[in-house]
């Protein structure tokens, strides 16, 4: 019997804002066709917990614990505002006491330090030091937490956070690992995936379905805050000679 492979610690940050037809939008974006891991599907942007981002979270002053959330220090916090800064170019920070709001002036001064990112030439750390800043780890929400199932070759254990989108940046997909990116409502996803034209990964599908109905962002909090997410690892089985992703209590 084969020894499952550790799980890779990781971290997704959920953007969340009001669509215009009511309800809330999420932004996704899309994996690169070449990607190793989840090619051509759309995700939510997120990827693995780094050593810095363990430091950042243990650095005096530098992030803020939300009430109730015990989970600051493992670096799962930091790693997924970082995500979101590197896929989707919005900084979840503060200067002083209010979120960074990113002007005219400042657009291409952010911008570079969002490649030197991409690029690992300043840490997340060195970003704050730099430009002053806190990290908004207190507006960050748990939401989920997903382990990928034991019988596959590269598996990650995964936090992921809810968030609301700063009226006072944009968000866009950076032309490197993603080729695209979207806002779209949890509603319009699930059913492009039912269509066939809006591929999602095995997570996306269920988690999607969680968000379906919320007003806003103050009902996403309502929902999913102030206790921890219930661990779910899917397990793989065997259907007619082919491998079938299931949930942990689905027959």
């Amino acid at each position: 019997m084969t020894t499952p492979v550790t799980p890779r610690p990781a971290a997704t940050c959920v953007l969340m804002r009001p669509h215009a037809g009511g309800g809330v939008e999420v932004f996704m974006v899309r994996r690169h066709i070449k990607s190793e891991f989840a090619p051509d599907v759309y995700v939510f942007p997120g990827g693995s917990v780094t050593d810095d981002d363990q430091q950042a979270e243990r650095a005096p002053g530098l992030c803020v614990a939300a009430a109730g959330d015990d989970t600051l220090g493992s670096g799962f916090h930091v790693a997924a505002l970082r995500e979101c800064f590197e896929e989707a170019g919005v900084l979840l920070a503060r200067r002083g006491t209010e979120l960074l709001a990113i002007v005219e002036g400042d657009v291409a001064r952010i911008a570079d330090y969002r490649t030197a990112l991409q690029q690992r030439q300043v840490t997340m750390s060195g970003l704050a030091e730099r430009e002053g800043l806190t990290f908004a780890t207190d507006a960050l929400t748990p939401w989920a937490h997903w382990i990928t199932p034991e019988a596959m070759p590269k598996r990650f254990d995964t936090h992921f956070f809810l968030a609301e989108m700063p009226i006072s940046q944009e968000a866009a997909y950076d032309h490197l690992e993603t080729t695209d990116g979207v806002w779209i409502t949890p509603e319009e996803a699930s059913a492009g995936y039912e269509r066939g034209d809006f591929p999602l990964v095995f997570a996306q599908i269920h988690q999607l379905r969680e968000l379906h109905g919320l007003g806003s962002f103050a009902d996403a909090r309502a929902r999913f805050a102030g206790h921890a997410p219930r661990t779910i690892m899917p397990r793989v089985v065997e259907r007619d000679g082919k491998p079938v992703i299931l949930l942990p209590d689905e027959e």
